[in-house]
Formats: C-alpha cells, sequence, structure tokens
C-alpha cells in the first residue's frame, strides 16, 4: 500500500489576529495610511469609536473568520468617545489571542497648520480659535497616547510616496518580526527625528565638509567613508555603540517593543552620519536576524 499523510484535524478556535491601530495628530496622514495598508491586505475600518475595537477584535476572533489582520483608524474626530482609546488599547494587549500594534502618526505644527491652510479644513479641535491652537490642543490631548505607542510616524518631511514605502517597509513581508529597526542619518540643523528612540551624535568626528577635496562627496561614496572610518576615535566609538546595541536590542525585544529607530546626526546629514548609519546597519544585519533598514533622511538636502 502507498503512504499517505493524515490531515490534521482542523482546529475551531481562530488564530491569533493582527490588529494595527492607527491614530495620532489630524492631518498627520491617517488616510492616506489606511488606504496603503488596505492596499497590503488589511481589513481597514475608519473613524471607529474606540469602545468599538473590542467588538470588532472578537468578530475577528470567530471560529471561521477569514479577517485576521485588522486596521482601526480612530482619532479626535470620535469626540467624547476617543478617550476610551487607551483603556481599550490597554485591554487588548493582555488578550493572548491579539497582536495588537499602536501606530501614532505626527508632523511639526509648522507642516499641520501648511497642511490645514492647503485643504481650508477646519482642525476638529480648533473651534473658533484658529488652526494652530487647535493643533496644540490636540497635541497635549495625545501626549499620554503617543508615549505608548509602539511606532511614531513623523510624517512632516515625506510625501505620500514617502509614506507608502515607509508603511510598505515596515508592514510588508516583515511586519511579523520580533522586532524591526530603522537606522536614520539626519542633519542637526534641520532638526532631531521626532520618531527616534536612540539619538547618536557624530558631530565630534573631524567634518569632511571642511576638508575641500572631499567636500563634493557624501558618505556613501569611498572617499569619504574612508576619511570618517580612518579617524582615531572612530574605530573606538563604533565599538562601544556596537556593545550598546547588543545589551539594549535584546531588552527592547524583551519588553515587547516592536520598533526602534536610531538617530546618527552629524552637522548636516551628508558625510559623518551617513557613514556611521551604514556602518552600525551593517552591524545590526550581521549579528541579528532582525530585519534592519537604513535611510539618510537629508542626504542632498544641501
Amino acid at each position: 500500500m502507498s503512504s499517505q499523510t493524515i490531515p490534521e484535524p482542523v482546529d475551531d478556535v481562530a488564530s491569533r489576529v493582527e490588529v494595527l491601530v492607527v491614530t495620532g495628530m489630524s492631518g498627520a496622514g491617517r488616510t492616506h495610511a489606511a488606504k496603503v495598508l488596505e492596499d497590503l491586505g488589511y481589513f481597514v475600518i475608519d473613524n471607529l469609536p474606540p469602545m468599538l475595537i473590542s467588538r470588532v477584535t472578537e468578530l475577528a476572533r470567530t471560529p471561521g473568520s477569514s479577517v485576521d489582520r485588522i486596521v482601526l483608524v480612530t482619532d479626535v474626530r470620535g469626540r467624547e468617545f476617543f478617550d476610551a482609546l487607551e483603556d481599550e488599547v490597554s485591554r487588548l494587549r493582555e488578550a493572548e489571542d491579539v497582536d495588537l500594534r499602536l501606530i501614532f502618526l505626527e508632523a511639526s505644527d509648522d507642516e499641520l497648520v501648511a497642511r490645514f491652510e492647503a485643504s481650508r479644513r477646519r482642525h476638529p479641535m480648533g473651534a473658533d480659535d484658529g488652526v494652530l491652537t487647535g493643533i496644540r490642543r490636540e497635541r497635549e490631548h495625545l501626549e499620554a497616547l503617543r508615549g505608548s505607542a509602539d511606532l511614531v510616524l513623523d510624517t512632516s518631511d515625506l510625501t505620500v510616496h514617502d509614506l507608502r514605502d515607509r508603511l510598505v517597509e515596515v508592514f510588508g513581508t516583515a511586519a511579523r518580526a520580533a522586532l524591526q529597526i530603522s537606522v536614520v542619518s539626519f542633519g542637526f540643523k534641520y532638526g532631531l527625528p521626532r520618531d527616534a528612540d536612540i539619538v547618536l551624535d557624530v558631530r565630534f568626528l573631524p567634518n569632511p565638509h571642511w576638508v575641500e577635496d572631499l567636500r563634493p562627496y557624501n558618505g556613501l561614496d569611498d572617499p569619504v567613508r574612508d576619511y570618517v572610518l580612518g579617524q582615531d576615535s572612530t574605530g573606538p566609538y563604533l565599538e562601544r555603540v556596537e556593545q550598546l546595541l547588543e545589551v539594549s536590542v535584546p531588552g527592547f525585544i524583551e519588553e515587547g517593543k516592536r520598533y526602534l529607530t536610531i538617530a546618527v546626526g552629524c552637522t548636516g546629514g551628508k558625510h559623518r552620519s551617513v557613514v556611521v548609519s551604514e556602518r552600525i546597519g551593517a552591524h545590526l544585519r550581521a549579528s541579528t536576524d532582525l530585519p534592519v533598514t537604513v535611510d539618510h533622511r537629508d542626504l542632498g538636502r544641501e
């Protein structure tokens, strides 16, 4: 007789449900983010009152349900109902069959004002006091929620295409990784990345900008890379940073953090920070099995 594989018994219990709660500042890009995530295969519900989140996830966990990846978009448009969001998120985090992540989108005050003026929309918390007053009220109102977010995305300098690329990067093929790491170079003169978890300042290294032959190049070019890595202090510094990450990355995973952004800054974000970011990214890829991306926020800005 030919051998046959005996099928496994069918489990009547629904599988684990992935839930993304998307919230944040009005005008920061939640609507576009929802569309991108829908394209990635998530079942999206917009402007959901927070007290219904548990009910929706309960329905998704019902045996026979084909919905196992849900995006729930909620914000201050829900008025007094929105205040229940923190309690709902805390409750679902304790559920064994729910993988919940809170995504918070934000942008600078100036950028949000510009977006509201361009769209000619009223801010939901502005009433008759103007857009900027509404933004400041909303930011204060959401401060605690931002602090509990698994991922903060600052869209100030992102086009809709940039935001899409970032969401695909995070929630595409590697979405279920224990921890996703993003290494970002930046220039201090353009401001710190608002979503950074760890900030490293490499302005103590000699600046290639003041070397005439190196000025036209950037940190992705061999002459600048060799110059930065050839400094006496660069090697010891990178060794200390690698030691720091060897301790902190497992700690972040143990604490349940899903996204880690390491920001490396120099003056303009063109030379030193680019070289160091690339080296840190290479180290993390070689020493862990975690998804690691390296981006250069201000490269080409000068």
